[in-house]
């Protein structure tokens, strides 16, 4: 029998080598590509294996992007690799947990939204970005591919729908269709972001032409199937800040300001012009019944938003069912909602006015950065981080997306890559 201190070497040894192996490249991009799929796939990982189930894999997929990271200690540069802006979002949700009503609920909630602030931290400092942009296109696919095969299944082959995976199997008559997401507006939000990935493959020849084409195509025609007016809005908000990119990397460096301002001008007087012309445009795009649930929910959010105004309730990211207030916030069927169904209504409900607004400043300084990096930056892997911001945005005016699961890992994956590139702090002296 070996004694204690050889067991101790021997288990110093077997740990320093596993150390070793994940910080190997093929090992991390493995890893980061099954993230993403975790993320992205986490509603029908949590059908799978329940909330505890769910948790494990979290935990597990925290602790191996720990010992990567570990590994690969001597290659990132540390020197103010976090945002304080992140920093200062994520310790105001913390300090909200003291003042919740639902500590435990509140606790849960916080573990969920720093293993998903892990992961995302993981990807933008264990990857470069087109690695990240490699896993992602990688685990898009595999998502994609695996809805529309669920999909035909249940409405072609077997008829019958999927309930516990929200499958209705209408894809038959074209549509709504839900995959792994669960729902339709979560499947449209995967679309898309399959959609500017594969795109981004093909431009930056990650992978070759004819596989980022198909991979493309198979999005697009998912987009079609999801039928989620609020993907639809999103996806013309994407054309848009593409059209602007493009044409301002190719302008003049001289002219950039005033394209600039001229853009900001006429976003400005297109949100006017959507907010009175809302009703008729919300009625042609099929969004007016999914419009008056959200504003009656808001109504609703607003009354108990009273109560504690400027710290919020306490911070849960997705909403548990079984406590007070949540468990008063339900729809005309009877089932409890699982957000606000908007990103600045959920943050003013859980974390208040305060929260809020340190929100809205980590999210307009993590836009600005990366939008000038996209159109300052002669790589164009960097107009990436751009739209999948302006993605996440669009989509969490109608979800609460931003705050939890795959939209906050990604928010944080590319908040973290432009504020490598554009953080003051960089500029300091090292010690």
């Amino acid at each position: 029998m070996s004694s204690a201190p050889g067991r101790r070497v021997l288990a110093r040894r077997y740990v320093s080598a596993w150390i070793g192996f994940s910080a190997g490249g093929r090992f991390s991009q493995a890893l980061a590509t099954v993230i993403v799929v975790f993320a992205f796939g986490s509603p029908t990982v949590h059908v799978l294996v329940g909330a505890a189930g769910t948790g494990a894999v979290l935990v597990s997929l925290v602790v191996l992007a720990g010992l990567s990271l570990l590994g690969q200690r001597y290659r990132i540069d540390w020197h103010g690799v976090l945002p304080l802006s992140l920093l200062g979002l994520v310790g105001y949700m913390a300090l909200s947990v003291l003042w919740s009503t639902y500590s435990w609920s509140s606790l849960r909630g916080f573990a969920s939204t720093i293993g998903f602030v892990s992961l995302g931290l993981y990807l933008a400092l264990g990857r470069d970005l087109v690695q990240v942009v490699r896993a992602s296109g990688d685990a898009l696919r595999i998502l994609v591919v695996t809805s529309l095969g669920l999909e035909v299944l249940s409405g072609l082959v077997l008829d019958v729908p999927i309930p516990a995976l929200g499958i209705t199997g209408d894809i038959a008559y074209g549509g709504p269709i839900q995959g792994v997401g669960g729902t339709r507006n979560f499947m449209g939000f995967i679309a898309g972001m399959a959609l500017v990935t594969f795109v981004m493959e093909i431009l930056t020849h990650s992978v070759t032409r004819w596989r980022g084409i198909a991979s493309a195509a198979l999005a697009l025609i998912t987009l079609m199937l999801v039928q989620s007016p609020i993907t639809g809005i999103a996806m013309i908000a994407l054309a848009v800040a593409v059209l602007a990119i493009v044409a301002l990397r190719r302008a003049p460096l001289p002219r950039r300001p005033g394209i600039n301002a001229a853009l900001g001008v006429l976003l400005l007087a297109a949100v006017v012009t959507g907010f009175a012309l809302r009703h008729p445009l919300l009625r042609g795009i099929g969004a007016a019944e999914g419009t008056a649930t959200r504003i009656a929910l808001w109504s609703r959010i607003r009354i108990l938003i009273e109560a504690y105004p400027i710290q919020g309730w306490g911070w849960v990211g997705t909403w548990p069912t079984d406590v007070f207030p949540f468990d008063t916030l339900l729809t005309e069927s009877g089932r409890p909602f699982g957000s606000g169904l908007n990103a600045l209504v959920d943050a003013w409900f859980q974390i208040g006015l305060a929260g809020m607004l340190v929100l809205v400043a980590t999210a307009g300084l993590a836009f600005a950065r990366a939008w000038v990096t996209a159109t300052t930056f002669p790589g164009v892997a960097y107009v990436w981080p751009a739209v999948v911001l302006v993605l996440i945005g669009v989509t969490s005016a109608a979800e609460s997306y931003l705050l939890h699961g795959a939209g906050l890992m990604m928010f944080v994956t590319v908040l973290v890559i432009t504020a490598r590139r554009r953080s003051w702090r960089s500029r300091l002296r090292r010690p």
